[in-house]
């Protein structure tokens, strides 16, 4: 922490006021320069917002890093939003974005410090389950007031954050979707949010009363199941997404998750997107939705319809509560 706090390099920022202007760009002590038009497409807001970036699970290229400060900086103005990459998301020891202590020491690093006001998880895959528990344990107060916000493999810890009360989860884009067609939509959908966190565009439209709502993805979800990392999620409506399964893996995880004690108490369950579904050898014979409705229907949970989630770039942000 303290070898952070005494680098000023690492927080600052270019200033000019020339319509060509460079702004440069810190990963952790090591600077990219960016040439943009300062007056082009800035959206001006009332606050300021630091966001910092670490990745929980596997690491993000440096190019895609470099295209998402971009689009930040043609979409705010540097004094409105501002992003601070830890130079732990470039790392790399296997399938991860270095070892499990790097990753969690830089996520500890940036949750406790004060000048942060937002964590935004740089890419899913695996990972975040590993961290150790001392690491929540560890959790100051100025990781309280933060927001949190990624999905797929972070959603893990989405929910031990939730069930420790700590800061605002949010399911929702992370960093590494700049690199799906079309990823600017979310990428900017997660800015927007950041700086207006009642921008009506970037969240999922489905919220009815003051049912407190979450959103998982259903494979880590059910993995979460049974451990100390998940939360009573009873009297909450749960929006559920997955990618890549086939549909008796989905079955078989809805069993799992709908099945757990806090869960059978849920004001309602929803189904987000299931996209790439491979095709089995032999036909499942009932659609994903049919899944929902027969396990809703038999755990008596109602099943409040569609969600606008999933692994794509339409992905609407869900805060937690």
């Amino acid at each position: 922490m303290a070898q952070m706090m005494n680098d000023k390099r690492e927080w600052q920022h270019a200033t000019a006021t020339n319509t060509a202007k460079e702004e440069v760009i810190w990963f952790r002590h090591v600077a990219l320069s960016i040439s943009l038009d300062s007056q082009k497409g800035h959206i001006m807001a009332n606050r300021k917002v630091t966001i910092g970036v670490v990745a929980p699970a596997r690491r993000i290229e440096p190019r895609e890093m470099e295209r998402v400060q971009r689009l930040a900086l043609e979409r705010y103005s540097p004094e409105r939003l501002s992003l601070v990459v830890h130079r732990q998301c470039f790392d790399s020891h296997g399938h991860f974005a270095g070892r499990d202590e790097t990753r969690a020491a830089a996520f500890l690093e940036f949750a406790n410090h004060p000048d942060l006001d937002a964590i935004w998880f740089a890419k899913g895959g695996y990972g975040s389950f590993r961290f150790p528990d001392e690491t929540f344990a560890r959790l100051e107060k100025p990781a309280c007031k933060k927001v949190y916000l990624g999905y797929s493999d972070t959603g893990a810890l989405l929910a031990r954050l939730y069930r420790e009360g700590v800061g605002k989860p949010v399911h929702g884009p992370l960093v590494a979707d700049i690199a799906r067609q079309n990823g600017e939509r979310a990428i900017e959908r997660a800015l927007d949010y950041f700086q207006n966190p009642e921008a009506r565009h970037s969240l999922e439209p489905g919220a009815k009363d003051n049912t407190p709502r979450v959103a998982f993805n259903l494979t880590v979800l059910a993995h979460l199941c049974g451990t100390p990392w998940m939360p009573d999620l009873s009297g909450h409506h749960i929006l559920l997404e997955d990618v890549g399964e086939y549909e008796y893996a989905i079955d078989r995880s809805l069993f799992t998750v709908l099945s757990e004690p806090g869960v059978r108490k849920a004001a309602a369950i929803s189904m987000g997107r299931f996209s790439a579904v491979p095709e089995n050898d032999v036909a499942f014979g009932e659609t994903v939705e049919d899944c929902f409705r027969r396990w809703c229907h038999t755990l008596d949970i109602p099943f409040a319809g569609r969600a606008d989630i999933g692994h794509d770039t339409d992905n609407k942000l869900v805060p937690f509560g």
